[in-house]
This record gives C-alpha cells, structure tokens and sequence, in this order.
C-alpha cells in the first residue's frame, strides 16, 4: 500500500499551486543592470553605457561617492539622441529613475574636472527595466482574483526590497564618509600634535642657547 507521502495532490490544488508558481514567474519584472564601483581621476571625465531596447523601459541610476575629496562629482545622463535627461554639479549622492524615449545607448558620465589633485571612489548602479503587466480576462474567476492579489502583493513586496536596498545603499555611503572623516581627523591631529612637540623641542633649545650665550660671555669687573 503506498504512503502518504506517494500519494497523489487532488487535482484542484496541484492547478492551484500551478497557477501560484505561475504568477510568481510572471511576475518577476525582466532588468538588465549592473553596479559598479570605478576611480575617476583629478580632471577625468569618464561615461558608461547602457542598451534600451524598447520605448517606456524605465531607466534607474543611483551614484554614490565614497572617499575623495569633499565627496561630490559633476554627473550628466544623455539619451540616443546626446540629449541631456537629467545632470548635476558638485552632487554626493543620487537616485533617479526616468522613462526612456528612444532606444538605443544611453550615456551616464562622471567628471572630476573641479578637483586638481583629488580622485573620486564612485559607487553606481545603472539598472534598465521592463515590468510587463497580464492583462485581466473579460470574466474574472475566483481563481484569476486570487492570482490577481498574489500578484500585487508580489510587486508591493519588489517596491519594499527595492526601497531597502536604496537605505542599505545609503548607510554604507553614510558609513565610508564617517570613516574616512574620522581617518582625516586622525591624521590632523596627529599633524599637529607633531608640529606642536617640533616647536616646544625648538623653543627650549632655543632658551638654552641663549641662557649659554648670557653666561658664557666674557665677565667685566670694575676697578676702583
């Protein structure tokens, strides 16, 4: 006799659990994106590309400078048509999402152009998107209900994880400019402890010399 564990699921819940899996595929939005960590040099200017294959794909950029300077970078985005969408001068951080009008390769470029000796540690994301939606029967059923709620709460949930990465992202900017403030202000004050030591080291060999130049000088008496 088989067990339990052999036996077959009623058909109704085998479709159900076919429909659940189903949705859940459907659901996952189709994205291309890449995030990168890259240097820019003092006066350097450097772009990134990404593809768009169809029109009202929606775009997301996020930057972040993390060490370099007063951590800010000079940043414009271009679409197919070297159309500027959206720039920003002397900017730490950004999150930006738009919707593309023209497919193609669209540019995201970072200049350094306004430190002269400072190079920059950016943090980006590039990510290109497309969430197509099911369109809904003539006749909902109990069942596309349900698939329908299944759904939407699966794109609430995408919406909260998506929101909990661009905190995390901005903790961990938050995180490398404290730290690299706190590494700044050791080393100042190490400076200056070192300056403040060289100069006392100085002054008390300068009142020795003299105290030796005021004793050592050659002594006059007065005769009667």
């Amino acid at each position: 006799m088989p067990s339990t564990a052999m036996r077959r699921l009623p058909a109704p819940l085998f479709l159900l659990l076919s429909t659940i899996l189903l949705a859940l595929l459907s659901a996952v939005p189709l994205a291309r994106g890449s995030a990168l960590t890259t240097t820019i040099n003092a006066n350097e200017r450097t772009c990134f590309y990404a593809l768009v294959d169809k029109v009202g794909e929606k775009i997301g950029f996020y930057f972040a400078v993390q060490s370099g300077g007063s951590f800010d970078i000079d940043w414009v985005v271009t679409d197919p048509t070297d159309t500027i969408i959206i720039e920003g001068e002397r900017e730490r951080q950004g999150d930006y999402i738009f919707t593309a009008h023209h497919t193609g390769e669209w540019s995201f470029c970072f200049s350094n152009d306004m430190s002269s000796f400072s190079e920059k540690l950016v943090d980006f994301d590039i990510m290109v998107e497309s969430e197509p939606r099911p369109v809904a029967p003539a006749k909902p059923t109990a069942l596309t209900e349900q698939t329908s709620s299944l759904e939407e709460s699966i794109y609430k949930l995408s919406g909260s994880l998506s929101s909990i990465q661009r905190t995390q992202k901005y903790f961990r900017t938050r995180e490398n400019r404290n730290v690299s403030t706190v590494r700044s202000t050791e080393w100042r004050i190490f400076t200056f402890s070192l300056a403040e030591s060289l100069l006392m080291c100085g002054m008390s060999a300068f009142q020795v010399y003299v105290v030796q130049r005021f004793f050592s000088g050659p002594s006059r008496r007065r005769q009667v």
